[in-house]
């Protein structure tokens, strides 16, 4: 079952999986252990597990009711081939549920809005910015850190994760981004769908990281590089990289993959990390208002 990838498997668990013959579809059971319904964990199939190189003419079905599920497919590696199948199916509190791997022609296949999106913002400077049906955030790159550094106004010196809070479930990037492009209205000011209240400056934003030495912490600048690696229904994620910086003398050789998937308000961070065996992660309280708590003993 190494695999098979359950992201959220302390509530979903696959406890079955059988294939039939090639003209068989693939079953896979799902156990759902909590009292509440689940219905935004995701489940990724490769196709290793599915012992297919060609995941673009499968799909996933609900075997009780018969109903095909929206999935989407992943290159993870850029050579061309789909790597990862992905659903988010829908399992009642305490119960397990059934779907098949089958056959689907795109005339039958369901479709759906793609509410996870990102892309490279060039009109805005050089944001990398991300969203789902709940959230969306933001990066700055390296023109906006070289009009800092020049004294330039607009630009932006931060290795920090910017939030922006919408209040709709539809996409709002492209259309946030062409009101301050068309000079017709801003994303700071909440007309119904949210706005971008929340600012990161120099420090770590929402998700952003530093290494602390000797009792000082040290972080790096914006981004140098950048890569899309999907969007879709169900998931976007895309890769980050960093210039070599300077923590004490240590250099800190930096990169990233963020993916964000529908439903979620949490952005997932797989951070590549040479030059120091423990970082910090940041989650900034602006104006120190609120409370901070957390657990040593099972974080560590």
């Amino acid at each position: 079952m190494n695999a098979f990838k359950l992201f959220s498997g302390a509530i979903l668990s696959m406890l079955l999986f059988s294939f039939g013959t090639k003209e068989d579809p693939i079953t896979i059971k799902v156990k759902n252990s909590l009292n509440k319904q689940r219905s935004f964990e995701t489940v990724t199939l490769t196709k290793e597990f599915l012992k297919t190189n060609d995941l673009s003419v499968l799909g996933v079905k609900d075997k009780k009711t018969g109903k095909l599920l929206v999935t989407q497919v992943v290159d993870t590696n850029g050579d061309g081939v789909m790597d990862e199948l992905l659903f988010q199916p829908v399992v009642a509190a305490k119960s397990t549920q059934e779907f098949e791997v089958i056959k689907v022609s795109d005339k039958v296949r369901p479709k759906s809005i793609e509410y996870c999106y990102s892309r490279f913002v060039p009109e805005r400077t050089d944001d990398y910015t991300w969203e789902n049906d709940k959230v969306a955030f933001r990066v700055y790159g390296p023109v906006a850190q070289k009009m800092i550094e020049d004294k330039i106004p607009g630009g932006t010196l931060s290795s920090g994760v910017d939030a922006w809070l919408k209040r709709v479930d539809y996409p709002i990037i492209n259309k946030w981004y062409k009101k301050v492009v068309d000079k017709t209205g801003t994303y700071h000011e909440d007309t119904g769908e949210g706005l971008d209240n929340f600012h990161v400056g120099s420090s770590r934003g929402v998700g952003g990281i530093a290494v602390k030495n000797k009792g000082q912490f040290y972080i790096g600048k914006n981004y140098t590089e950048y890569k899309t690696i999907t969007t879709g229904p169900i998931r976007t994620s895309f890769y980050l990289k960093y210039a070599d910086w300077d923590a004490n003398g240590n250099k800190i050789i930096e990169s990233k993959i963020i993916s964000l998937d529908l439903g979620s308000r949490l952005s997932k961070f797989e951070t590549s990390l040479k030059g120091t065996k423990t970082i910090a992660a940041g989650l900034t309280l602006h104006e120190k208002k609120g409370k901070v708590t957390g657990n040593k003993k099972r974080d560590g």
